[in-house]
């Protein structure tokens, strides 16, 4: 081994002697370039997850169902509550540092008798999760614009056709980056982080220091029920669907394992510090914000569309809303960018283990650029087809974007309940971490759980009791059906194909 701790015999992958022992003990071919640093990793993270920008730009649901106080108190409970699940899954990670996991997770935790149909559907759901994700940034870029559009000019009405074009811009622009520009990538991100902390400062500045202020007492206890539920406290359950949306996606450096020197100390941290820190950034900028809006339902009723257009434009000229609503939008601009790279390398992974219809074309690695370039192809194809479903009907295509919440937590369930009855039966048989909590990991394990479970019940909730078929929340209908279509693709092509990463990890003595 040399100085820098990189394994002599691997000079092209940069993979250090602890990548490829644990490459190897996970049974799997070091083929991507590990050129992610451990800043980098964690710029990686922070930079994706975009906590402060999308609970300011995706809080609509919030505010009609919980008002001020509601969406403050949903996100800080969340908060903590997605913390014990963060800390599970980074633990996860450091043992089995692979770009699949909470299936791979699954595959190596469950019991040997449900492993493989319990990683399947898993890792079907994962799948689902990460290209409904991909699809709902690229949309809510789209539809930024279009709000922006509507404040320079009162008189436009957005059409589903141009939002589904600027989704098409925004795909084009993903692809480009990941594909012909993915070697700059890791050099790039430590400057990526440095915008997403600058930008955050101008917001701040603006929203503290030259929006008028409403009295600090209205933000932290004067609730709406917007959504005309029969209490506040059920509104409030509904509401929190945007500080679990805020919160998602915290596991995606653990995706990008493979690419990560010295994964299985530095994927943990950059999940656990990127987790923490964007969290307590986007708490600072939501009592900015609350502290800004006048009034909760003229907010939700501009003409933007957005309740933070809706306080630019009551602040600033048109020139400065344009120029604040930038700095917004070019991180998440390149959040999208890292997100897809993200849902890539999960998809890749899943149909490396032959969990996929069209295994073989979808798990093949450009050995040029080392990158999964099909799979990249194939999750900007499924943004862009989904996208055209919005043309149609906005309601089907934001039914399938919310998919990304309930999939998700789906799949946090079930690698944290595997995890749990590992520890408690048979503790021996875990894989060896560099990071843990220690004797605190089974408690935050359990919480973790419990927190999930209550999460994902209230994220299938419609926003009023009474919804019409606009309103509906469909997420649950497609849910089923994706689930069903993932049992059915197990009995016909699954038991026969799809063996589970277990069977061939090494087991270490």
């Amino acid at each position: 081994m040399d100085v820098d701790g990189v394994a002599k015999d691997a000079p092209e992958s940069g993979a250090t002697l602890n990548d490829r022992n644990d490459m190897s003990r996970m049974g799997k071919v070091q083929e991507f370039k590990r050129n992610f640093r451990p800043l980098a990793a964690l710029s990686f993270s922070a930079v994706l997850q975009a906590t402060w920008e999308f609970i300011l730009i995706s809080n609509s649901q919030g505010l009609e169902n919980g008002g001020f106080a509601g969406l403050f108190w949903s996100f800080v409970w969340t908060f903590f509550g997605f913390g014990f699940i963060i800390v599970s899954l980074a633990e996860m990670a450091s043992m089995a540092p692979t770009s699949g996991g909470q299936y791979h997770w699954v595959s190596e935790f469950a019991p040997a008798r449900y492993q493989k149909f319990l990683s399947y559907t898993t890792g079907w759901m994962s799948v689902l999760a990460w290209q409904a994700g991909a699809a709902s940034g690229s949309f809510l870029t789209g539809t930024i614009i279009q709000g922006l559009i509507s404040i320079r000019d009162p008189s436009y009405e957005p059409q589903n056709w141009q939002g589904t074009l600027f989704v098409f811009a925004m795909i084009a622009i993903i692809y480009f980056f990941n594909v012909h520009a993915a070697n700059w990538m890791p050099r790039i991100q430590n400057l990526l982080l440095a915008l997403h902390l600058m930008s955050w400062v101008i917001v701040v500045v603006v929203l503290f220091v030259m929006t008028p202020h409403q009295p600090a007492k209205v933000v932290f206890t004067e609730f709406y029920n917007g959504g005309s539920w029969p209490t506040i406290g059920v509104s409030l359950m509904v509401g929190q669907i945007s500080a679990i949306y805020g919160s998602l996606s915290s596991d995606a450096t653990a995706h990008m394992s493979e690419e990560v020197k010295d994964a299985g100390r530095y994927v943990p941290i950059a999940i656990a510090w990127g987790y923490f820190g964007n969290g307590i950034l986007a708490i600072i900028v939501l009592v900015g914000l609350l502290l800004s809006i006048p009034s909760v339902p003229a907010s939700l009723k501009d003409s933007s569309g957005f309740p933070f257009l809706y306080v630019f434009r009551n602040t600033l000229s048109l020139a400065g809303v344009n120029g604040l609503a930038s700095t917004i939008l070019i991180p998440v601009i390149f959040s999208n960018i890292l997100f897809n790279a993200s849902t890539a390398r999960q998809t890749h992974a899943f149909a490396r283990d032959k969990g996929l219809p069209f295994a073989r074309w979808i798990s093949h690695v450009d050995h040029r650029r080392r990158i999964p370039v099909r799979a990249i192809f194939l999750s900007c194809l499924i943004s862009g087809l989904l996208s055209v479903i919005n043309i149609g009907s906005t309601v089907a295509f934001n039914a399938i974007i919310s998919l990304n919440v309930a999939a998700l937590m789906y799949t946090y369930a079930i690698s944290i309940s595997c995890v749990i009855y590992r520890k408690i039966h048979c503790p021996e048989t875990l894989p060896p971490r560099r990071w843990s909590m220690g004797r605190l990991g089974l408690p935050i394990n359990i919480i973790g759980l419990v927190y999930v479970c209550f999460a994902l019940f209230w994220s299938f909730w419609p926003p009023s009791p009474s919804p019409t078929a606009e309103d509906f929340n469909w997420s649950i209908v497609i849910f089923v059906g994706i689930f069903i279509l993932s049992l059915v693709a197990y009995a016909f092509q699954g038991r026969y194909h799809y063996v589970g990463p277990v069977v061939i990890v090494q087991r270490r003595e």
